[in-house]
């Protein structure tokens, strides 16, 4: 019976010190946030405004400084604050994605920064971009093969 009564004991503590474990939030420095983790296109036309933008807030206590922004490709231009974001602050990063490439977008842009609780963060862009009645009025990016030889 004690033999019993230990094992549950020990569980028990085992179980509370678990969740005492939890992560806790940072506190302190730089505190990046984002509006949104995705931004949905929907369906476009080629050649349609390609530019959607994320909002970027400093939630902590010293002023946050994006150092880079890279799209996931060439076709993702994105342009960020170069000026800090002081705490409370916000700063609005634009992402250009190049419609004149017909077909889905599922792209990503990847934020670097001093914040404390995320060094790293990835935002994403998506949607579809079909073609539009003009489409023959505007040149289409298409891939060649050269001739083979023999």
């Amino acid at each position: 019976m004690k033999n019993l009564f230990l094992s549950i004991a020990m569980v028990a503590l085992a179980a509370l010190s678990g969740f005492s474990q939890e992560a806790k939030p940072v506190t302190g420095g730089p505190q990046l946030t984002v509006d949104k983790e995705v931004h949905d296109y929907g369906t476009i036309k080629q050649g349609g405004n390609g530019t959607s933008e994320f909002k970027l807030t400093n939630n902590g206590t010293e002023p946050l400084i994006i150092s880079r922004a890279k799209g996931s490709c060439g076709c993702t231009v994105p342009e960020w604050p170069k000026e800090p974001i002081m705490p409370g602050a916000s700063a609005v990063m634009s992402v250009k994605y190049d419609t004149k490439r017909v077909g889905p977008i599922n792209k990503s842009v990847t934020i670097s920064s001093n914040a404390t609780n995320a060094e790293s963060k990835v935002v994403r862009i998506k949607g579809n971009v079909i073609a539009s009645e003009n489409a023959g009025d505007a040149p289409v990016k298409k891939e060649t093969m050269a001739p083979m030889t023999n």
